[in-house]
């Protein structure tokens, strides 16, 4: 989609009437576009010299808000990489839990195995009624950010945390650990027996003293997350002849992994997929470009029941071509939206599955956020 036609789409998405979610929809814009610019920028130096590519979407044709994104794909330095805003609001619709929700999500797959994946998201939710009838907070911040190589290299963990951590360092220390514990007991992959990645960090619905702290909090993350992986990622390309361990098999073997976490644990790309199908290309941007089938098959006796059954169907849904003694599937546009429908069905079929998802301490209620109350049937985050 030519930016021009993006531009016009952006234009017939309306905007929440909320000032403070403008606020943030303006500051997580800049987050955006630094990271884009910074990915354009390592391009033309280590890849094709090809920017990224602009794309949007509307929710209910623009009168709940939508989003745009900055995607690449096989060009230059990407294997995949997608660059997210959403904005929704329900200003009209006062039967809603939710106001609005604001988001940046970034997911960036290197095509050279000698660099590190990254996942990071921010996001602020306001609710049309900000606490509950015990007094408890709802809405707020959320903060996550994993660093995830198909082949470790210490100075990049190391100096991913070093940053990161120095980056939250406003938050009192007990803040900080519980962020880690959190996001090593998110990304965790049970039928695998390890961590998604490295190093990560999650906070749900932080709220601190004030709104300009917490949104000075948030920039400053956003900030350190995408500067420091963009320093790693340099780092990466003027080192690849020296990080002679990296290879192409570990990189399918670890995006493997990571299409299984995302497809069958990750509860934010679940709760997505489950409140609206007006961005599901989007949302699954997550996904690498190639994944082992034949890997796949091979953790399907692993997992609980119905994952195992949700696994085989998304097996069968990809394209094969063969690489080595390896099955590849090539996972284009077409089929990242047929992978959404699939999840979609299985937990519209399987509720009770969503049990079995990723969790922190903190359970945000997502879908019936964006639900009436008077019609909610599932709660998850």
């Amino acid at each position: 989609m030519s930016d021009q036609t993006s531009e016009r789409h952006d234009l017939e998405m309306t905007l929440p009437q909320s000032t403070q979610a403008q606020t943030v929809l303006k500051a997580l814009t800049t987050l955006q576009e630094r990271f884009r610019d910074g990915l354009n920028n390592l391009s033309l130096h280590w890849g094709d010299q090809k920017q990224l590519v602009r794309s949007s979407w509307l929710r209910d044709q623009g009168q709940h808000g939508g989003g745009w994104r900055w995607g690449g794909v096989d060009e230059g330095i990407l294997n995949r990489g997608s660059l997210n805003i959403s904005s929704v609001h329900y200003d009209d619709l006062p039967e809603k839990r939710l106001s609005s929700a604001t988001a940046l999500s970034c997911i960036v797959h290197p095509q050279n195995p000698v660099a590190p994946s990254l996942h990071t998201h921010i996001s602020w939710t306001e609710m049309r009624n900000p606490k509950e009838g015990n007094g408890q907070k709802l809405g707020g911040w959320r903060f996550m950010a994993d660093l995830n190589p198909s082949t470790l290299f210490e100075e990049d963990r190391s100096f991913f945390i070093e940053q990161i951590d120095q980056s939250l360092n406003s938050l009192p220390a007990e803040w900080l650990n519980y962020a880690k514990a959190q996001g090593d007991r998110y990304f965790w992959i049970p039928s695998l027996e390890r961590h998604r990645g490295v190093a990560h960090y999650y906070l749900e619905q932080w709220q601190g003293e004030s709104a300009e702290k917490d949104l000075e909090l948030a920039l400053t993350f956003g900030k350190t997350v995408i500067d420091s992986y963009l320093q790693i990622l340099a780092r990466a390309f003027e080192q690849k002849e020296k990080r002679v361990e990296a290879n192409f098999e570990n990189q399918i073997a670890y995006h493997s992994a990571y299409f299984l976490q995302v497809l069958t644990l990750d509860r934010g790309t679940s709760s997505g997929l489950l409140v609206h199908q007006q961005n599901d290309e989007g949302i699954m941007g997550s996904l690498p470009q190639r994944v082992s089938t034949k890997l796949l098959r091979s953790w399907v006796t692993r997992l609980p029941k119905p994952q195992d059954q949700l696994l085989e169907a998304l097996i069968d849904c990809l394209s094969k071509q063969s690489l080595g003694e390896q099955a590849i599937s090539e996972i284009d546009s077409t089929t990242r939206i047929k992978l959404a429908q699939i999840v979609r069905e299985h937990y519209q079929k399987h509720p009770e599955a969503l049990a079995l998802q990723a969790r922190g301490d903190v359970l945000p209620p997502t879908v019936a956020n964006h639900s009436s109350e008077s019609s909610e049937t599932v709660n998850l985050g």
